[in-house]
């Protein structure tokens, strides 16, 4: 029920991009005001969450670990999952920012029935996801590396070798894009699997699926205007330079389908700050990957201890030693 209500949500943006344009003709809407709403709301969000985050007060070290800690010299340190440098850091945060190390490590458990009356509990390497999802976020960045140039004029050199090499796949014209294909199965092998195994599909949320959709859509509608409805290209990237530059027009010519295609971009990029897509940007601020772990060697104070008025043993005997001597308690000063 979950993923039918994303999914009509999804047909519904479909819908009023599509009768917005050839209906009531809306063309300036869609093509201008909506990309500018959307940019200003996925900046402003963005930011917002960031310096949220960014001012949430973290004292003490408290990064995730799973390797030994730096201490005596004739122990060996896990320099990568336990760093004690800024080096250390950098490298563990760069291997889980470009290769996605922690989800690398992803095991799955299972009860296997050896033909006894007790099954056996084990645990198994689990690649998929994480291959599934390099794939994703590899082809997506690659995707929209390569559609600066129509931001950009003259395009830039390394703009058309990243095209060539991902347009080396030439069957017939307009040649295929190999990220074309990796996205469109890596979203699809995201999805199925959220609904294919029980234990995902549980914890699955309406907030899971309906970015599944806009994605998935986003990458067909693209496909459709590069293989089978063709569109103006000059008519495209004139509209987008003239967004750039504050000086947006409409050009003749463009059809209904890169207004569907727009406007599902713009939607998700408005909703990008409330939604958990938002993790692209947590990564780097969460406490648990970017410290240093130097408990042994540095001592942590809270600086936001507030100062607390100590009332020691010693002054705590003088204000009730005759009424101890009654009781018969010890004390340590006649």
């Amino acid at each position: 029920m979950k993923a039918l209500l994303s999914f009509l949500a999804v047909i519904v943006l479909i819908l009023i991009a599509t009768l917005g344009v050839n209906v009531a003709n809306l063309h300036f809407f869609f093509g201008i005001i909506i990309p500018y709403l959307a940019f200003i709301m996925f900046v402003g969000g963005f930011v917002y969450r960031v310096i949220k985050w960014g001012r949430s007060p973290v004292p003490y070290r408290i990064p995730t670990t799973c390797g030994q800690q730096k201490s005596l010299p004739w122990i060996k340190q896990n320099k990568i999952e336990n760093p004690s440098t800024a080096l250390g850091v950098i490298v563990r945060m760069a291997l889980e920012i470009l290769f996605f190390r922690s989800l690398f490590r992803n095991t799955k458990m299972e009860l296997n029935d050896v033909g006894t009356n007790s099954p056996k509990l084990s645990y198994g390497s689990a690649k998929w996801l994480w291959f599934g999802s390099l794939v994703f976020h590899w082809s997506f960045l690659i995707i929209i590396v390569r559609h600066l140039r129509f931001f950009i004029e003259p395009v830039p050199y390394v703009l058309q070798i990243v095209d060539s090499i991902d347009g080396m796949l030439q069957i017939g014209l307009p040649p295929i894009y190999l990220t074309d294909l990796f996205f469109l199965l890596a979203v699809t092998y995201l999805f199925l699997r959220r609904i294919a195994i029980p234990q995902v599909k549980y914890i699955s949320l309406a907030a899971d699926y309906f970015p599944l959709f806009m994605i998935m859509s986003i990458g067909v509608s693209g496909m459709l205007m590069r293989y089978f409805y063709r569109v103006d290209i000059i008519a495209v990237k004139e509209l987008a330079l003239g967004l750039v530059q504050l000086h947006p027009t409409i050009p003749a010519g463009i059809g209904a389908i890169f207004y569907v295609h727009l406007f599902l971009i713009c939607t998700l990029f408005a909703y990008f700050p409330t939604s958990k897509l938002m993790h692209m940007g947590g990564i780097f601020l969460s406490p648990t990957r970017n410290m240093i772990c130097n408990n042994r060697m540095v001592r942590h104070i809270n600086p936001w201890n507030h100062a607390v008025e100590v009332h020691s043993y010693a002054e705590y005997e003088d204000e009730f030693r005759e009424k101890m001597k009654k009781a018969g308690i010890p004390v340590d000063k006649e």
